[in-house]
């Protein structure tokens, strides 16, 4: 918490020091906001994906029905190397009804609250040997089907898709756009996906802390999913989880309020898509 909060304390003396009065007075406001909910959301709770979506973007079942229960109820994990970065602290012993869905067909994954730390996306799936519900996610067996990166990258900020704003102002006649809230994050199943039980893990990169190691923040869920259908794709590249991260990758080690990256480069394999 006290780290963050020196980190957006900087901010603010960046932008006292360097802004013209109309936009010291629109920052300070903005940013009040930011430091409020940002340090609120650290001492109660972060957000958890607790449902799945299905082809329509409702909700089917509730909590849990279909995504594995953990035992971190303030969600991140931060140790790359832990076996808690596969389906998050206590994910590995539990678990939960299976899904069925269609190859090609759409799901997704829908928060308990809306996103709020500025980060990235990436959806893996593992083919169980026999049930998801039985299967541990162990080897290298996760291929990636989606990703998110940042929604803007210039020369202002970079930009999430998040609830939290970033530090920006008014350049050139451009005001501060903060982000759609957002709670929902939908992906297409890849047609070619052969037929059988997943575990299709959904993780969120916070990176408001990734300037120094291990300051990047998962927050990660599993559901089981039956594919269905007469797929026929050989997906990859496959890797391991533990070990697709080492928590050097300029996608995780980064600043992104200063200097402003030019560049982003999304963590993990390249995505297969069928």
């Amino acid at each position: 918490m006290y780290k963050e909060a020196g980190r957006r304390s900087l901010v603010v003396e960046i932008f006292l020091h360097h802004e013209t009065t109309e936009c010291t007075v629109m920052k300070l406001s903005t940013l009040a906001l930011v430091l409020a909910s940002g340090l609120i959301g650290q001492a109660a709770a972060h957000y958890r994906f607790l449902k799945l979506l299905d082809s329509s973007g409702a909700v089917t079942g509730g909590e849990f029905t279909y995504i594995r229960p953990g035992t971190n109820t303030n969600s991140p994990v931060t140790d790359v190397t832990s076996t808690d970065m596969r389906c998050n602290t206590g994910g590995l012993s539990t678990t939960a009804s299976t899904y069925t869905a269609a190859a090609g067909s759409t799901l997704g994954f829908q928060a308990d609250i809306a996103i709020f730390h500025p980060g990235v996306f990436n959806i893996y799936m593992a083919k169980a040997p026999s049930t998801a519900a039985a299967f541990d996610g162990s080897g290298a067996v996760w291929f990636k089907v989606w990703q998110k990166g940042p929604s803007s990258l210039t020369a202002d900020a970079i930009t999430f898709d998040t609830s939290e704003p970033m530090p920006r102002c008014v350049i050139h006649g451009r005001r501060d756009l903060t982000p759609a809230a957002s709670q929902n994050f939908s992906f297409k199943i890849p047609a070619a996906t052969p037929a059988g039980e997943y575990l299709v893990r959904i993780e969120h990169i916070a990176l408001h802390s990734a300037s120094t190691f291990g300051g990047a923040q998962f927050y990660i869920s599993c559901a089981h999913v039956k594919v269905t259908g007469s797929g026929a794709g050989s997906p990859g590249p496959k890797v391991a989880i533990p070990g697709v991260y080492t928590g050097n990758e300029p996608g995780l080690l980064l600043s992104i309020y200063w200097p402003i990256p030019t560049t982003y480069t999304q963590p993990g394999p390249a995505v297969w898509s069928g």
